[in-house]
């Protein structure tokens, strides 16, 4: 969520909406990766676990820094026409990457999607894929929906060269503290 509030804040509700499209569908790239297997996989190897949180981490810290040092062409930019940002498809892609470089969802789909799967049917893997779509859709219509609302904040306050560039800066530096806080909690915890 606070991933594409800072797109939104940095590049507007289509980049907003098309990073949720992308993270709902990693995020449900990695729901059938655990229902398949990987979720234990992870669970088990602290390693992998680690490289996977730190790759995340580092993505979201390479997206921050990108933003920030587009900032003032970026601005200046929107303030003749659109501006430069992202195309639908790149938004999509870092959306996607984001959601499937997230350990901290294998691990919610390994420990709580199957919980509410019936072990008696034969059908586990299809069940945990299902549920794993349903969290895939809420998440779109949340995260969307939160996007949106920056968005549209940021179209308001975009009417001045100084807080454009601030959005993007302030967006980039969401950003990067996220990666941050992504490579030092897998320090703290591990």
């Amino acid at each position: 969520m606070l991933f594409t509030i800072a797109r939104a804040i940095a590049w507007g509700r289509a980049a907003a909406v098309a990073t949720v499209i992308g993270n709902a569908t990693g995020m449900f790239l990695v729901s059938v990766l655990v229902a398949i297997g990987l979720g234990p996989l992870l669970q088990s190897s602290k390693l992998f676990y680690n490289g996977v949180q730190w790759a995340g981490g580092a993505y979201l810290i390479y997206l921050g820094y990108a933003a920030i040092a587009a900032s003032k062409v970026d601005a200046h930019g929107m303030q003749k026409t659109e501006g430069v940002k992202p195309s639908f498809v790149t938004s999509v892609k870092n959306g996607f990457w984001v959601g499937v470089l997230n350990p901290k969802s294998v691990v919610f789909f390994a420990a709580i999607l199957p919980q509410f799967v019936d072990q008696e049917k034969n059908n586990v893997t299809t069940q945990l894929i299902f549920l794993g779509a349903i969290f895939a859709l809420i998440a779109f219509i949340s995260d969307g929906s939160y996007g949106l609302l920056a968005g549209t904040i940021r179209q308001w306050l975009s009417g001045d060269i100084g807080r454009l560039i601030f959005m993007r800066r302030f967006g980039g530096g969401v950003m990067i503290a996220l990666g941050l806080f992504t490579i030092f909690s897998s320090l703290l915890i591990g």
